[in-house]
C-alpha cells in the first residue's frame, strides 16, 4: 500500500487550525502505526510500532466509530486523553488519534459536589472541597479529611472525571486537593513530594510529573 508522507501530513494538517501545540497525532492502519507527529505531549510512538490492544486506535479500528478516554500510563507509560476518529486511506480502514495531556478531556457530568464515604459500618456524605486526598490501594479507593479515612466504590479514573479543578493527580495511586497542599520537596532520590498540611508526604511519579509542573506552575 503506497502512502506518501504528504498524504498523511494533509490529515494532520487539517487539525492544525484547533489542537493545542502540546497534542501529538497518530495515523495506524490495521494493526500498526505509520505516521506520527509529535507534539509537547509525547508518547514516543514509533512508525511500524504495533497498535496496543486497549489503546484509543485498537478501540477505533475495532468498533469503526469515534472514540475517546482517558488513559492511564499502563500503555505508554505516561497518562493521556485521546480522541481517536475512523478514516480511510487507500480503502483501507484506518485511525487518526489526537493525543493530549489528561486535564484535557471535557468534563460531561458536573463536578462531584460530596462523596459519601464508609467506615465500618456507617456511611458519611463528606464535602468534596475538605477532602486532603484519595488513594488507590489494594483495588479499593479511600478519602481522606480530618484525620478520617473513608472508603468509596468510585475508582479514582471515575473519579477523576468529576473532580473539581482543584484536585490533580500525582500518582497512580493519589489524587490530592491542590488546597492542602503545604509544599513539594525532594526526596533523597530527587524525585518530587507533595507535602500536606497535615503532614502527609505523596510522591510525585515520572508519569504525572509534566502535568503537576504544569499545572502548579513551578
Amino acid at each position: 500500500m503506497e502512502i506518501t508522507k504528504n498524504q498523511l501530513k494533509r490529515y494532520s494538517s487539517l487539525l492544525e487550525e484547533w489542537i493545542p501545540k502540546e497534542a501529538s497525532i497518530a495515523i495506524a492502519v490495521k494493526d500498526q502505526y505509520i505516521y506520527y507527529y509529535a507534539g509537547e505531549h509525547d508518547l514516543q510512538l514509533k512508525e511500524g510500532q504495533k497498535v496496543q490492544p486497549g489503546s484509543i486506535a485498537d478501540v477505533v479500528l475495532k468498533s469503526g466509530c469515534r472514540a475517546e478516554a482517558v488513559l492511564d500510563d499502563n500503555l505508554f507509560h505516561i497518562p493521556y486523553y485521546g480522541v481517536g476518529y475512523p478514516i480511510e486511506i487507500n480503502g483501507e480502514d484506518a485511525v487518526l488519534v489526537v493525543i493530549l495531556p489528561p486535564q484535557h478531556s471535557v468534563k460531561k457530568f458536573q463536578p462531584f459536589r460530596f462523596l459519601t464515604g464508609k467506615k465500618e459500618d456507617e456511611w458519611k456524605p463528606v464535602s468534596i472541597e475538605k477532602i486532603e486526598y484519595m488513594e488507590s490501594l489494594q483495588k479499593k479507593t479511600w478519602f481522606y479529611t480530618e484525620g478520617e479515612t473513608y472508603k468509596t466504590t468510585i475508582s479514582l479514573k471515575d473519579l477523576q472525571k468529576r473532580l473539581p479543578d482543584n484536585f490533580i493527580r500525582i500518582h497512580r495511586s493519589y489524587i490530592v486537593n491542590i488546597s492542602f497542599i503545604d509544599r513539594i520537596i525532594r526526596d533523597f532520590s530527587s524525585n518530587l513530594l507533595v507535602v500536606l498540611t497535615n503532614g502527609t508526604e505523596l510522591p510525585v511519579s515520572q508519569s504525572y510529573m509534566a502535568e503537576v509542573r504544569s499545572v502548579l506552575g513551578f
